[in-house]
């Protein structure tokens, strides 16, 4: 699996009285998008991000963070081999994105996805 980001997954409990403190403050200004319950800000030069949740729409669990990667489908079946526990399965959303949630043995929930776009 090739991953090519990485970004917290911040729990808030109102994406738009946090986003100020990130935006304002922090200078993440660029709002790559918002879907009510999940939103992500950048920096203007993209090096810095973070996703603020308040509760993940499809899933049984909130993620920790999210996990970019070429070729999810290849990285589905690689966890199932290695017998981590799929926390949520393979599945495309509605908004486009491919992901699946697996449980590290540590406990930490991770949201492995992949944009068409």
């Amino acid at each position: 699996m090739r991953v090519f980001r990485i970004m917290p997954n911040l729990p808030v409990a109102d994406i738009e009285a946090a986003k100020s403190f990130y935006t304002d403050f922090l200078g993440l200004t660029n709002e790559d998008f918002n879907l009510g319950w999940v939103a992500r800000y950048t920096s203007p030069d993209g090096e810095a991000i973070v996703q603020l949740v308040t509760r993940d729409a499809t899933a049984p669990v909130d993620s920790a963070v999210s996990v970019h990667t070429s070729d999810v489908e290849e990285a589905y079946a690689d966890a199932q081999r290695r017998g981590y526990e799929i926390v949520k399965p393979l599945t495309t959303e509605p908004w486009g994105v491919r992901r699946f949630f697996v449980r590290a043995p540590d406990g930490t929930v991770l949201n492995i996805a992949h944009h068409d776009s």
